[in-house]
């Protein structure tokens, strides 16, 4: 990856997903992880995007195939046949308004000689899921872009020796003033900063130093807060809903390509949305819709609900 410039750059591990889901009597194994639904959705809206990773044993090479098929480049995600490769059980409830995520397997977290030599992208997304991210590696990667951004569900989470996951880690707090942008659940933020309701929260990310924040808020949509104001960002109506998993990442592959072509961050949230809205349409990532009909959702939004 260090002879190009991608769009995107998504850091993090793949996953070996099992997904159970309500309306399926078997269980789905499936690529996952958030660097896998980030940078499917950003190469749909036509951005360049690149992984960094590390995988171990058990990690299908079909799967690397099928990025690489997709056109993401794959030539910084390494193989460790001796290590292990995270994977997650997921299991939604009959109207998928909760999730039971449980660890199956962990990763080794990634180091600095796993990031490419003299590599620059024009953003990097660091979507950690299971501790695999440290302070260091985010200082280096800190240099390599214009926009660095963070979901850090997978900083916060820890696991019990049967795999159960809290959000409850400690998480070196220093790692925020290196970001731009900022995108977790309300539960997360919540965590992550002690409070109780969204607009402290907000404004504790805020204080240290990120300039744009986005809280996803499930079937409620989601909530920007940019430059002081606070915005309310609407779902985009899914024709069917089949599986939840990887919509929140979908939303940041869908608002940073946008981000990156200099439009307003109304757009890019309401691009976001519609991204989100298509994912669920399919088992895992499998399905992320047609560039047209995001944008034809994400007008809809935008036109109906967002410009003033």
């Amino acid at each position: 990856m260090a002879a190009t410039c991608p769009d995107v750059a998504v850091v993090g591990h793949f996953s070996v997903d099992t997904l159970k889901l309500p309306t399926r009597k078997a269980p789905f194994v499936v690529l996952g992880g958030s660097a896998t639904y980030t940078s499917f959705a950003a190469k749909t809206l036509e951005a360049s995007v690149g992984v960094i990773s590390r995988v171990g044993e058990g990690f299908p090479q079909a799967y690397l195939w099928w990025l690489e098929q997709e056109g993401i480049n794959i030539s910084a995600v390494t193989r460790h046949p001796d290590e292990p490769t995270t994977g997650f059980e997921l299991e939604y409830s009959q109207d998928f308004s909760e999730r039971k995520l449980k660890l199956k397997n962990k990763g080794n977290p990634l180091t600095l000689e796993d990031l490419p030599k003299d590599f620059r992208a024009k953003a990097i997304h660091l979507a950690p899921i299971a501790n695999e991210i440290s302070f260091e590696v985010t200082e280096q990667l800190k240099k390599c872009a214009d926009v660095l951004s963070l979901d850090p569900q997978g900083l916060i989470r820890s696991f019990d020796e049967q795999g159960n996951v809290a959000e409850d880690a400690i998480v070196d707090s220093h790692i925020f003033s290196l970001i731009n942008i900022f995108k977790s659940s309300q539960n997360e933020i919540y965590a992550l900063t002690g409070e109780k309701e969204l607009k402290p929260a907000l404004k504790t990310i805020h204080d240290i130093g990120v300039e744009t924040v986005i809280v996803t808020l499930g079937a409620k949509g989601s909530v920007l807060s940019v430059e002081g104001a606070q915005y309310n960002i609407g779902v985009c109506p899914s024709q069917v809903l089949v599986d939840p998993t990887g919509a929140g990442d979908v939303f940041m592959g869908g608002f940073l390509t946008e981000y990156l072509r200099q439009k307003e961050s109304l757009w890019c949230a309401a691009v976001g949305s519609a991204a989100a809205s298509c994912v669920v349409e399919g088992i895992g990532p499998t399905y992320f819709g047609k560039k047209e009909e995001i944008y034809r959702r994400a007008n809809v939004l935008y036109e109906k609900e967002l410009k003033q």
